[in-house]
């Protein structure tokens, strides 16, 4: 499977990893790969420079967002939450069309400060934005409940906890299914809530999460739903 993940930081380069270990085809996309791969700073999060980490990926192609969606028979979101509909702007409708874009991203806000707040929040959440501005795209919200070394390796955190899907196509959310328990989720680890608009709730366990971090003082943790049963 050819997979395209939009986003060149910490969550990008995780599931671009992960999902080149499982043997698919990676490439990542990014706005401009030559200042990209010009950066020699670390990035906001402290991550070594792109270039750095290309070094140790070599089957990881870097390329636009336009080259990385058309590549990719599947798209991941990875970038940040409030540049997400400019990124897949730039990634273009027609390149995503009739593909699965998983959305683990997350409309963080940082204008007011730390900690951010959600920009939508409520009455929408970015899944839906991004299905309603590519209704061709099926979009399936999923892993942005957590860190991003838990998305791909559930077992760093120890006993039953859950990873939720929201999206409209039925077979779209059971593709996403299988990678997950790719990664190492069990099959009865996964919530699915229902369609697109769900995607309201996971987003909004973001500030409850941030404020865990704070507490715990890491971040390999994730939610248990106690009393939790597959749907059918």
């Amino acid at each position: 499977m050819r997979y395209a993940v939009l986003g060149t930081g910490t969550a990008g380069r995780t599931l671009a990893a992960a999902l080149s270990s499982l043997g698919h085809e990676v490439v990542i996309g990014t706005r401009d790969p030559e200042t990209t791969l010009a950066r020699t700073e670390p990035d906001a999060m402290g991550n070594a420079p792109f270039a750095q980490w290309a070094v140790n990926h070599p089957l990881i192609r870097l390329q636009t967002f336009g080259d990385a969606a058309a590549h990719g028979e599947r798209i991941l979101n990875a970038t940040a939450g409030a540049a997400s509909l400019s990124a897949l702007e730039a990634a273009g409708a027609r390149q995503l069309n009739g593909k699965i874009l998983l959305d683990v991203a997350n409309p963080l806000d940082f204008t007011h400060g730390m900690p951010p707040t959600l920009d939508p929040v409520n009455t929408d959440s970015l899944g839906e934005r991004i299905q309603r501005t590519f209704p061709g795209a099926r979009v399936v919200k999923t892993l942005n409940t957590m860190n991003s070394a838990v998305m791909t390796e559930p077992a760093r955190v120890p006993g039953e906890h859950h990873v939720f899907v929201s999206g409209d196509d039925a077979d779209a959310k059971a593709a996403a299914v299988e990678l997950l328990v790719a990664f190492g989720w069990p099959r009865d680890g996964v919530i699915d809530l229902g369609d697109i608009s769900t995607a309201r709730g996971p987003e909004m366990l973001l500030p409850m999460w941030l404020r865990l971090w704070g507490a715990l003082g890491h971040t390999d943790f994730n939610f248990h739903i106690q009393g939790a049963r597959a749907r059918g």
